[in-house]
């Protein structure tokens, strides 16, 4: 099983439709969520892999893309070719165009002649002296009516020559315009293709550097617990527990903690393209072994608990702050954890937390007032015996208490679910990536 694969086990039993968040990183598949009448809820038995490419389609990804690509440059280099053609003087349509230039010019000419012409012949006839003979006075009748005739197929002359330019510098123009267009087309078609193709390579790398073995459902168990509500502006403390169940112990453990503001209204639609930047609610963590509270950041995207014996825990607390201008509705955490060791191996949980409280609005005048440093950590009582632990700690004694169900809650939105999903799998891929590097240093 590969990290790719279980990152994606780890969320999708938490929502009914785990294909909403798949393209929140490139190792998830591009594909969109079916209607919701044909979709059906995500169990145990459901197979992420289903829809999540392999490494062989990803290759094909980048084989067809790069095709794409290519032709987009052969496709761009022939437009740019017909731009720079029709910019040439001897361009057929630019050779029609000079042609009915000058011809228009010369029947311009013509026009301007003949028109002279009549202008002296009727000046010839006022010029007749009073004793001109009658074939003197037929003469100069017949220049004018000469003159008329061929003024008049001037002017015709003229009227065809400029339809034929204006018809063939239109043409050119067209052709300009059109050849233009396309340019502009295929270099629009060779920057996607260009993206596309970058796309399908970087998560054919991406997958690539994710192919080590991991264990697929890890027992590896997360609860988390909290007030059932929280007033805008103020912070809240909760309490997040990872329990060891995997039969061994575990060298390295880490969590994923997230936390939103649920839709105003029943009728808002949230999916992958909704943007949530403004529906995150702060989340702190602390610990025995480290006081001082530290936000999720893309610096710190987890929760890193360190080691936990076999059948044992580990408890961290966290403080979440809705913002002070929040409205009052329904706000959610949700948890995840993972794990590596030192001979290699790892895994995710198969155990998705979540929890919901209300959240209440502000006072007028109330302040925000989170502790810079946390109070003492309490003790946790293991159920059923005595065997307790700090928070932040870890115990080998056996969590014998309800751990939160995994799925999406009752009452919990779905597509809100799904977008808790989406940034705790971000999350754990940037983590991914990071272990990554540093195995390459």
């Amino acid at each position: 099983m590969k990290i790719r694969r279980i990152l994606a086990t780890a969320v999708a039993a938490a929502v009914t439709t785990p294909v909403v968040f798949l393209s929140a990183a490139p190792a998830f598949a591009d594909t969109k969520p079916s209607a919701p009448s044909t979709q059906k809820p995500a169990t145990h038995e459901d197979d992420p892999d289903e829809d999540m490419p392999s490494i062989e389609e990803l290759k094909a990804a980048v084989a067809l893309a790069q095709k794409e690509y290519d032709d987009a440059v052969v496709e761009l280099a022939k437009a740019r070719t017909d731009v720079e053609a029709l910019a040439k003087a001897d361009h057929p349509l630019a050779v029609a165009a000079a042609e009915a230039k000058k011809a228009a010019d010369e029947a311009a000419a013509k026009k301007t002649a003949a028109d002279e012409a009549l202008v002296k012949a009727e000046q010839a006839v006022k010029d007749l002296p009073v004793d001109a003979t009658e074939e003197q006075k037929a003469a100069a009748a017949a220049a004018v009516t000469a003159a008329k005739t061929a003024a008049t197929e001037a002017a015709t002359a003229k009227t065809a020559a400029d339809a034929k330019l204006t018809e063939a510098t239109a043409a050119l123009k067209t052709a300009k315009d059109d050849a233009d267009r396309v340019l502009k087309d295929a270099e629009k078609a060779k920057k996607a293709a260009e993206e596309k193709l970058a796309e399908a390579k970087d998560e054919l790398e991406f997958a690539e550097e994710m192919e080590g073995e991991c264990a697929d459902e890890a027992p590896l168990k997360v609860a988390l617990t909290g007030p059932k509500k929280v007033t805008a502006g103020k912070s809240a403390l909760f309490s997040l527990r990872v329990s060891n169940e995997t039969g061994r112990n575990l060298d390295a453990v880490e969590a994923y903690v997230n936390a939103l503001r649920a839709p105003e209204s029943d009728d808002e639609v949230i999916d992958e393209d909704t943007d949530l930047t403004d529906r995150f609610i702060t989340v702190e963590w602390s610990s025995a072994d480290h006081l001082e509270w530290t936000r999720f950041t893309e610096k710190y995207p987890s929760i890193e608990i360190g080691e936990i014996a076999k059948g044992g825990h580990a408890d961290v607390k966290l403080r979440l702050t809705v913002d002070a201008d929040a409205p009052a509705g329904k706000g959610v955490a949700f948890a995840f954890s993972a794990y590596e060791n030192n001979d290699g191996s790892c895994g995710t949980g198969d155990d998705f937390a979540t929890i919901d409280f209300q959240i209440a609005a502000a006072d007028k005048g109330d302040k925000p007032k989170p502790t810079d440093t946390p109070t003492p950590a309490p003790t946790v009582t293991t159920g059923g015996n005595t065997n307790t632990t700090q928070q932040g700690g870890s115990s080998a004694t056996p969590v014998n208490g309800t751990l939160a169900a995994t799925g999406a809650n009752d009452t919990l939105p779905l597509g809100l679910a799904a977008a808790g999903a989406v940034v705790l799998g971000a999350g754990a891929l940037v983590v991914a990536r990071r272990r990554k590097a540093g195995a390459d240093a």
